[in-house]
């Protein structure tokens, strides 16, 4: 057992966040073809519709062909998904359950909760995220122009969704109210933001909705990253994608402060 000494009482103090932080690792781990290859196998697919069928016949954006224009998109698509799925679906299910009252008894304080959950979060976004540059660089090859960059938004699009997950995991009430956030807001957010076509293509009424768009500032940021143009400048994308990571990051951590919903 170990003693609560001046020495040792730092390691004490964040123990609890370093078991939950690993429950949360191993739990998206051990089904790990489900959290991990799923989304891997889907992303490939859009790869090869594409990269291999439609990649080098169309181009959206001069000097690129369409599957080095889809690819940042299709990444950073990956790095959303599955960060903001763990933080809700294993906050969710321990409300459902009921065993996040065990958890609240814990001398564990609000900061280190949602820095637990978000971890994992982010790990597993990126670990997507990561698997679909390795399996996308057989369809097209991306200059990675300002390759610091890139990491940062893929780093700040894992952590803001990691916080939207864990905000939504705890307004929802149901598995159908849950999967409401992904299907009727994320899901069409995404597809509106840019993935598929730069919006300076589009009408100019449709152009400037577009930027009122959060996650066109993450997409656009991430692809000018890696191709070295872009739709908005990187001061742009990432002040939007910051701003808007510290709103979600603080409306968690009120919620969590107060246990809101946490207890019932």
């Amino acid at each position: 057992m170990t003693e609560n000494t001046p020495e040792n009482r730092p390691f004490v103090a964040w123990l609890p966040f370093w078991t939950l932080l690993k429950r949360e690792v191993l739990r998206f781990l051990k089904v790990a073809a489900q959290t991990i290859l799923t989304p891997i196998i889907t992303a490939s697919l859009y790869l090869f519709v594409f990269g291999a069928t439609l990649g080098e016949r169309i181009s959206v954006l001069e000097g690129f062909s369409y599957a080095q224009f889809v690819v940042p998109g299709l990444i950073l698509m990956g790095v959303i998904n599955n960060a903001f799925a763990n933080s809700s679906s294993s906050l969710f299910v321990a409300r459902y359950i009921g065993n996040i009252l065990d958890l609240l008894v814990t001398p564990i304080t609000p900061s280190q909760f949602i820095l637990a959950y978000t971890l994992a979060s982010m790990l597993r976004g990126l670990l997507v995220g990561g698997s679909v540059l390795f399996i996308s660089s057989f369809f097209a090859d991306l200059p990675w122009t300002h390759p610091l960059a890139a990491l940062a938004m893929a780093v700040l699009a894992s952590f803001l969704f990691s916080q939207f997950g864990i905000i939504a995991a705890i307004y929802a009430n149901t598995f159908d109210a849950l999967s409401m956030f992904n299907n009727f807001l994320i899901l069409p957010l995404i597809y509106l933001g840019g993935v598929f076509y730069p919006i300076s293509i589009l009408p100019p009424l449709w152009e400037t909705l577009s930027r009122l768009n959060p996650l066109f500032y993450l997409i656009d940021g991430f692809r000018h990253a890696a191709l070295g143009v872009g739709d908005t400048s990187l001061a742009t994308a990432f002040g939007a994608a910051g701003l808007m990571a510290l709103g979600l990051f603080l409306w968690a951590a009120v919620l969590i402060g107060r246990g809101y919903k946490l207890r019932v």
